[in-house]
Formats: structure tokens, sequence, C-alpha cells
């Protein structure tokens, strides 16, 4: 039988060896790497043959927006699966924007990894039905969200700004120029009607992005 190769990236080792127990003993599923941040995930993307890239949105060193696009860029035919504590549609609408392939969160059924991980192998997208259900919900109830004004990047590094990164900070961060940084913080402030970092803040804290 021919086994479906998983790349795990997970800042937490606890989850990792969580993930590791739940594919254990499921015959056509096996864990080839793992790696605890992005920086090393893109050199285990490099040098190993996966079928399917498991992923965290929060890491410590790169956005998991960033990493699915870097991934991308690699190898256009990555097929991955984002598991995050993130419930919020938005985040689910830019994961799959940026080129992941499913979503589900880490208060899903625990039995469900694998049937995603098999749904996502054989290039078919993958929601847990809760997620779904909402999506399908917020829609309908509110598509003219301001944050669905901003494009990928921009909602990146409206998080990055919300959670109290300065431009120097996120540039550093996202690897790109301060000058680039700059003027997306002002585009961002721009489209939400926002003239301060604080009401940047108080927005996210609105869409639940970030906690009070």
């Amino acid at each position: 039988m021919k086994k479906i190769k998983v790349i795990l990236i997970d800042d937490h080792a606890v989850v990792r060896a969580g993930y590791k127990i739940l594919l254990k003993n499921v015959d056509d599923i096996e864990v080839v790497a793992e790696a605890e941040n992005g920086n090393e995930a893109i050199e285990l993307i490099k040098n190993n043959k996966y079928d399917v890239i498991v992923t965290d949105m929060s890491l410590p060193d790169i956005g998991g927006i960033d990493l699915i696009r870097k991934i991308k860029t690699i190898n256009s035919d990555s097929k991955i699966l984002v598991v995050t504590m993130h419930e919020e549609v938005v985040y689910v609408e830019q994961a799959l924007h940026s080129g992941a392939m499913g979503y589900m969160t880490k208060s899903a059924d625990p039995q469900l990894l694998s049937k995603a991980i098999r749904q996502i192998s054989k290039g078919k997208k993958y929601i847990d039905d809760e997620l779904q259900q909402r999506m399908a919900y917020e829609g309908s109830r509110d598509k003219d969200s301001i944050l669905s004004r901003l494009s990928t990047r921009e909602f990146e590094i409206f998080c990055l700004l919300a959670e109290g990164l300065n431009t120097n900070e996120i540039s550093k961060k996202l690897n790109i120029s301060y000058k680039t940084s700059a003027n997306y913080s002002t585009n961002i402030k721009s489209k939400l009607g926002a003239t301060t970092v604080a009401d940047v803040a108080r927005i996210a804290i609105r869409y639940n992005i970030i906690k009070a």
C-alpha cells in the first residue's frame, strides 16, 4: 500500500506528538518530517518528498499565510492542510486564497485529521462541517465586512499591526522593505477607515482576530 507522506509544522512539540499518535495506527499515512517553525519547514519541504503538508497558522517566525505562499512558490503542486486554533471565517478565506486546500480547527474531532489528509491528497478541498456552516452563514450575513476589502497580504499585515508590531518589525518579519511595509500600513488604515494603530486593534477585536 502506497502511504501518504506527511510533513507536520507546529511550534508546539506536544501538538506534533499528538498528531503522530493519531496517525501512527493509520495504515495509509506516514509522517516523514516535522518542523517547529516556518524557516525549518521550508528547508524540510525542499529536501523531502511529501504528499500533504499539515501546518498551523501561528508560527514564531513566519506567519501562516506567508508560509503557505512560500511553500506554493517552492512547489506549486503542494497540498496544504491548515490545522489551527483560529476559527474566524476570515482566516479560512485568506488561507484558501493563499493556496491551502484544507482548513480545520484544533477543536474539531481528532479523528477527522486522517480524513482531511486523505481527501486533500486526492486533490479535493476539505473544510470541517462546522466551519462550512459558519462560512455560509457569515457569507450571507456580512458580505460587506470591511475585512473583505483587504488583500491576502494586507490581511496578514493587518493582523501583525493589531498584535502591536510596528512598521519596522513587520518589514523584518515579512522580509520586505520598510517603505513597502509603511505603504501597506497606510493602505490598510485607509481601507478600514482607521487613523491609528489603536483603531486597527479595535477592529481586530470586533472581528475576533485578537482578544481584548
